[in-house]
């Protein structure tokens, strides 16, 4: 028998599910019904589905209407990819009415709604999910089997440093993340896939975080100081936006224009904001270290406004080092003719120029080796297929332990909880003052 599931927040996050269910996994799983609290946008994905799989509309629901759609639909599972800081009030709920959740990344915002949603998983018994698509990727499933199998000894510190590039790294500013009280910052919004990959790849549970963080590239202040006097609150219509490297064109006739400036009209929200506005209370700067329970010491970087998008990680051992350097976007040019200009790449899968992965193995008194891989398929370097196959089906075999639950979702995002706080503290902050994370760990 087919397992039945909704979606809740039709945003274009929520496309890996629907293609999963409706395509990939058609003969296992049915999607039943769509929730959102822009039924403009419901309707623009009901369209897109009957055009690409030849299916009947699927019974859409306003966000009010939640509780009624679970009760007229019946879901095995409920499929969360809202606005990050109402993740908490959806898997409550459908926890509450006896479903199964599946989340997209970040499980919360705060330690406040994750206490709420492990009371809430401890009193129902229902599964959570968090999908850390990341971890499904070939090349950092290489790195987790290197470390595994000892082959630089105990893992005493790691170095992580993430850039987010002019195009990717920009967009968090145009749209809702750009509210903090929304996203919990890039610290957690973003950060929460860095931090589970080292919380993964160690096998280990953070205890301790001390970071700092600001806001110093983007924003109305930052470029005034830099000496800007073309200012725009949002890029459509606009005559500044016409010749900025840093709009976005939301005219494509396509996803952007359908999920978001057609469907503006019902809910107002935005989704083409200036990255030099007002209002934005993210930071686009940020360094953190962290201590784990085995002692391992992380320092992490993560900059939002880079030439080129990739990371570097290195691991320092009691028998050698392993670094992994991922280049997955070479450049952002500003030319409205070359491939890799910013409205371009937001509204087509074409791949950027000069991609580069490389993985380095270097023991202790032995030369460095060139480690390689089998590269999958699909979307973050394979990881999507491989996610959502586990997601549909299950996790078959699995001693790498890639499969996420609630408490990887919680580990993950403790660290950018408690860095958010260290940033307005200015000291470091015990993870356990926050959320009883020991405790959880210890017991699994």
């Amino acid at each position: 028998m087919k397992k039945r599931y909704v979606i809740v927040g039709l945003g274009s996050r929520s496309k890996m599910f629907s293609q999963a269910i409706l395509k990939d996994y058609k003969d296992e799983a049915e999607l039943v019904g769509l929730c959102d609290i822009n039924m403009t946008r419901i309707e623009w994905h009901n369209r897109n589905f009957q055009e690409k799989y030849g299916i009947s509309p699927i019974k859409a629901y306003h966000a009010a209407d939640f509780d009624k759609m679970i009760a007229e639909q019946k879901p095995d599972k409920v499929i969360i990819t809202t606005m990050d800081r109402t993740h908490h009030r959806y898997i409550c709920r459908a926890m509450e009415l006896g479903c199964d959740v599946i989340t997209e990344k970040p499980l919360t915002t705060d330690a406040e709604k994750l206490n709420q949603i492990y009371k809430t998983k401890e009193k129902t018994g229902r599964d959570l999910t968090v999908t850390f698509n990341y971890r499904y990727s070939p090349r950092n499933t290489k790195v987790k089997e290197l470390l595994h199998a000892g082959e630089i000894g105990d893992v005493i510190s790691v170095h992580f440093e993430w850039l987010l590039n002019t195009r990717h790294g920009a967009d968090y500013f145009r749209r809702w993340h750009r509210d903090k009280n929304n996203s919990g910052g890039l610290m957690v919004h973003k950060s929460t896939h860095h931090f589970d990959l080292v919380n993964w790849w160690l096998d280990d549970y953070p205890v301790e975080v001390f970071g700092m963080g600001r806001l110093a590239f983007y924003g109305r202040e930052n470029a005034e100081l830099r000496g800007e006097t073309k200012f725009y609150e949002r890029c459509h219509g606009s005559e500044f936006a016409k010749d900025d490297p840093f709009a976005l064109n939301m005219e494509d006739k396509g996803e952007m224009q359908g999920l978001y400036l057609d469907a503006e009209h019902e809910d107002g929200y935005i989704r083409d904001q200036s990255v030099f506005g007002h209002n934005i209370s993210i930071e686009d700067t940020m360094s953190v270290m962290v201590k784990y329970n085995k002692k391992t010491v992380m320092t992490y970087a993560l900059n939002a406004y880079c030439p080129w998008e990739g990371y570097r990680v290195s691991f320092n051992g009691t028998k050698g080092r392993l670094e992994i350097e991922i280049v997955e976007s070479g450049y952002v040019s500003s030319s409205k003719f070359d491939e890799n200009n910013p409205d371009f790449n937001m509204i087509t899968d074409q791949k950027p120029d000069e991609l580069s992965e490389k993985i380095t193995l270097q023991k202790l008194w032995e030369k460095p080796q060139n480690i390689t891989w089998d590269e999958g398929a699909g979307g973050h370097g394979g990881g999507d297929l491989k996610l959502m196959r586990d997601v549909i089906q299950g996790p078959g075999d699995d001693p790498l332990k890639t499969a996420a639950g609630s408490l990887d979702g919680a580990k993950s995002i403790l660290v950018g909880c408690a860095a958010n706080e260290s940033f307005k503290r200015g000291m470091p902050v015990i993870i356990d003052e926050l959320f009883p994370l020991s405790e959880y760990c210890e017991e699994e």
